[in-house]
């Protein structure tokens, strides 16, 4: 808690930016109320020259005029944290936007603040800690129920010194704001502890030790947990121009991935996919627990007509509730959309402070805000010994599908896997459209490891798959010059061989209830079948005639993918395969 008594006025605005004069002593990060008639918006100290403080409003700014009184609170940008954050959808200021909207209607007024957590929602808790304890930050008071999670009271973040604990509530239910337990220090003063505990979005919370990420997050995608698969606590990026399909693959990854708790982060997307991500989230269902997905899922979104200071805000909430449910041992999945708004907000921020422009007029730092954001994620032993994880993926989305602009390029320093989405794959009406030939991921031998003690040389399989695919790729651009008359029969095979890969294994029907989410025990079998083609040379008279036996065979395997896994159906459709495999070799 810092310095509350300083006060100052306005002598300059530009935009959201105010230039104040001010007394006493304050901070860069703390908040500040700009006093507009009856109204008090939230505004942050940014920079500070002197007496002179430069605070970004993070609200319309109209009614501020040469002398508007400023009052700095002493405070940093802080998030609300305890039982109640699932199933709720904040602005990047935490306000629960469905609370202010049955507050003041459907319009939003500036200036209306509400407390992210209910005051009145009771919760049944369950004290664990005992009278005499040492406890210190992060370390568990008691817990609560939080739909089909353990929700952990933890000893604040911000009390670095050990406490003895003197006093512990019983059992019961509570509200948030009880007290349920106190603690002295060694000199002696006391600290009581609620429900609830706040924390500076802009500072990283990592309580116990970092390990290394192992363990793969399987997504349902095909190509992406095979050939570009993502490590829980691992980062990955999603750039594509506008319509491939980057919000669609988010809804899959938020729906389908193996995590427990999934954080959206709308930061600066048109209103419209804001509106689109609100109507069909509570839509999805979970097929975890065969109930709306809404109930493990918080929603944070910033519209591109909202303040930019507000957009900025969104992404750090974000990663900050994030960090929260990581403490607690659970697998946590925060998708950024998208971080190139974010990156214009900073851009226009740093406009405004008149600061040196770098490349393409963003700033100077933008390559370190990136690469700290993305750090964010990883895995944690806790002191209890549990493993949490924080899993970040980054829309990204770059004027004209331009990949080699700043913010794709900064992305592409930092993060574990590279997912690049195409506009000629989208048009083409591929699913999803991932480019397997621009894309990458850092992670290929981990999941090589964990898979291959299911599957011999699975690392060397989808090395052979990828390599197929490219030798496909060059192919297909000769015939494109020469011809098919032009390409030898071997050749005709490889890229035949690469087509069967893409169009049967790579490629999903993203509305067929079977094929929209395909699990590992039914993704090992068919790379193991499509890599059996692989492996063989066939012996085919003609051209025409090895072309009709690949279409007979994707279709085979289009229709086996339709099919509920091991039912009679479909172990038919697997040995007809077989049989027409041997039949030609």
């Amino acid at each position: 808690m810092g310095n509350n008594n300083a006060t100052g006025t306005v002598v300059k605005a530009f935009g959201n930016l105010l230039y104040v004069n001010f007394d006493g002593a304050i901070r860069q990060g703390e908040l500040a109320d700009v006093k507009v008639g009856d109204l008090a918006l939230k505004a942050e100290v940014i920079e500070i020259k002197g007496d002179e403080a430069k605070v970004q409003v993070f609200e319309d700014t109209r009614g501020i005029s040469l002398g508007t009184h400023v009052q700095f609170n002493g405070n940093l940008l802080e998030a609300e944290l305890g039982p109640g954050l699932l199933t709720s959808i904040f602005d990047g200021l935490q306000n629960p936007l469905e609370d202010i909207a049955q507050k003041v209607g459907l319009f939003l007024k500036r200036g209306i603040y509400v407390s992210a957590l209910d005051r009145t929602k009771k919760w049944e808790y369950q004290p664990e800690a005992k009278v005499g304890d040492v406890v210190t930050r992060g370390d568990a008071l008691g817990s609560t129920m939080e739909g089909h999670f353990k929700h952990q009271i933890m000893v604040p973040f911000d009390r670095w010194a050990d406490l003895t604990l003197t006093w512990i509530i019983s059992r019961g239910s509570y509200t948030v704001d009880t007290v349920v337990a106190k603690a002295v220090d060694a000199d002696g003063r006391e600290y009581e502890f609620t429900m609830v505990q706040r924390w500076p979005i802009k500072a990283p919370i990592f309580i116990g030790e970092k390990v290394k990420a192992t363990r793969m997050m399987v997504t349902g995608e095909r190509i992406i947990d095979t050939q570009l698969p993502v490590l829980k606590g691992g980062s990955f990026c999603t750039p594509g121009p506008f319509g491939a399909g980057k919000t669609v693959l988010q809804h899959h990854l938020s729906k389908y991935s193996d995590v427990d708790i999934v954080i959206v982060a709308a930061c600066g997307e048109r209103a419209g996919e804001v509106v689109e991500v609100l109507r069909t989230f509570p839509e999805l269902s979970d097929p975890k627990h065969d109930e709306p997905l809404m109930n493990r899922t918080v929603i944070i979104c910033n519209t591109s007509s909202m303040p930019v200071a507000a957009r900025e805000a969104s992404i750090y909430l974000g990663a900050t509730i994030a960090e929260y449910y990581r403490q607690m041992g659970l697998d946590v999945l925060l998708l950024a959309d998208s971080t190139s708004r974010w990156a214009q907000a900073m851009r226009e921020m740093s406009g405004r402070l008149e600061e040196i422009p770098g490349e393409e007029a963003f700033p100077a730092y933008l390559g370190s805000r990136i690469s700290a954001f993305y750090e964010r994620a990883g895995v944690v032993q806790t002191k209890n010994g549990q493993i949490g994880s924080l899993t970040i993926g980054g829309a990204v989305s770059p004027a004209g599908g331009n990949f080699e602009e700043p913010v794709t390029q900064a992305t592409l320093a930092v993060v574990g896997a590279f997912l690049g989405l195409s506009r000629e794959r989208s048009d083409a009406r591929k699913y999803p459209a991932i480019d397997p030939l621009i894309s990458w991921s850092k992670y290929v031998e981990d999941v090589a490891h964990e898979l291959g003690l299911r599957v011999e040389g699975w690392g060397d399989k989808v090395t052979r798959a990828l390599k197929t695919l490219c030798a496909s790729d060059e192919i297909g651009k000769r015939m494109e010059v020469v011809g098919v008359e032009g390409i030898p029969m071997q050749d005709m095979l490889t890229y035949l061989k690469g087509e069967l890969y893409e169009f049967s294994y790579l490629q999903q029907n993203a509305f067929d209830s079977v094929d929209a989410y395909c699990s590992l025990e039914r993704q090992i079998p068919l790379f193991e079948l499509v890599n059996r083609v692989f492996d063989l040379s066939f012996n085919f008279k003609t051209q025409d005639e090895a072309r009709s036996f690949f279409l007979e065979l994707q279709s085979e395997i289009k229709n086996m993918n339709s099919m509920p896994f091991k039912s009679d159906k479909y172990k038919e459709i697997y040995s007809r395969i077989n049989q027409m495999i041997e039949q030609h070799n």
